[in-house]
């Protein structure tokens, strides 16, 4: 009898009760233990918005790599013009930063979007909800592969004599672009369910961030400015993280120090502020969406 009390305990229905409360944060240790142990969640949840987003067919693969392309060749046709000279390398340099600012911008966008369009799972599904911008900076991060096997096709046929071990090096700054998008991603996720135009202003903030960005100047082209204005550009948190990619992949020096300690101080910085004003306001995210 007590076996058969058991075994019917395991198959009460759970009812949720959705209510206006004062935001918090829940015990962290606690809530990290389980979004890492639910971590297979994200990856399907990953998994199958790349499906619908037909990323598994070829001409899904192949625009993943053209559409980041074709804007690098535009945007070298225009600096070209306005510059009046032809640099090879300089391409490489578009290419390269090009395709790692495509990551955090996407990061952004679909990040922002991530928790409103997924109202029902909300509601249905217990689970931190952490997961669900993080499983869109893994989408955005999957489409951002093939471009490194692009851009060194064309490392090797406008810089064949460029190749060194500093290459290892992008790693680190890599990594922190994608903690620093799992950031952004959560933040602006959390905005998106109270403000909802947040979506509809990032890519105008995205496309003044990427002028900001050295992605379409070197590094070394502002070293003529004024300190106060230096800084400023410097305050970037790409500038270190983009600067440093670039630094070690196609100059194939080893970025200045500042670069380093800069580039994980705003990785860091940012997933830790993005995540507790995600997590702090999630419990609240259903009745937001109902």
């Amino acid at each position: 009898m007590t076996a058969l009390r058991e075994s019917e305990s395991d198959f009460e229905p759970i009812y949720h009760h959705y209510g206006p409360h004062r935001a918090g944060l829940p015990p962290l240790v606690k809530y990290f233990r389980e979004l890492w142990a639910r971590r297979e969640f994200a990856t399907e949840l990953s998994r199958s918005t790349m499906r619908s987003a037909n990323t598994s067919t070829f001409f899904g693969q192949a625009w993943l790599i053209l559409n980041p392309l074709l804007l690098a060749a535009v945007y070298y046709l225009l600096v070209t013009i306005i510059r009046n000279r032809h640099d090879p390398s300089f391409f490489t340099h578009l290419l390269l930063t090009l395709f790692a600012f495509h990551l955090v911008s996407t990061s952004i966008n679909s990040g922002s979007r991530s928790v409103t369009t997924s109202g029902k799972l909300l509601i249905n599904t217990a689970f931190p909800r952490l997961l669900i911008p993080l499983s869109a900076v893994r989408t955005a991060f999957f489409s951002f592969l093939p471009t490194i096997p692009l851009y060194f096709v064309f490392h090797l046929i406008l810089m064949p004599r460029q190749w060194g071990w500093t290459m290892l090096l992008s790693v680190y700054f890599l990594g922190c672009l994608i903690v620093f998008s799992m950031g952004l991603a959560a933040f602006f996720a959390t905005l998106q369910v109270y403000f909802r135009d947040t979506s509809s202003f990032l890519p105008y903030f995205v496309r003044i961030w990427m002028y900001l960005s050295p992605v379409l100047w070197l590094p070394d082209s502002i070293t003529n400015f004024s300190k106060p204005i230096l800084s400023l550009i410097q305050f970037n948190p790409l500038y270190s993280m983009l600067g440093g990619y670039a630094e070690s992949v196609q100059e194939l020096n080893v970025p200045p120090l500042y670069m380093w300690v800069t580039a994980a101080v705003w990785a860091l910085a940012s997933a830790a502020i993005g995540f507790l004003f995600f997590i702090s306001r999630e419990r609240e995210f259903a009745v937001r969406l109902t």
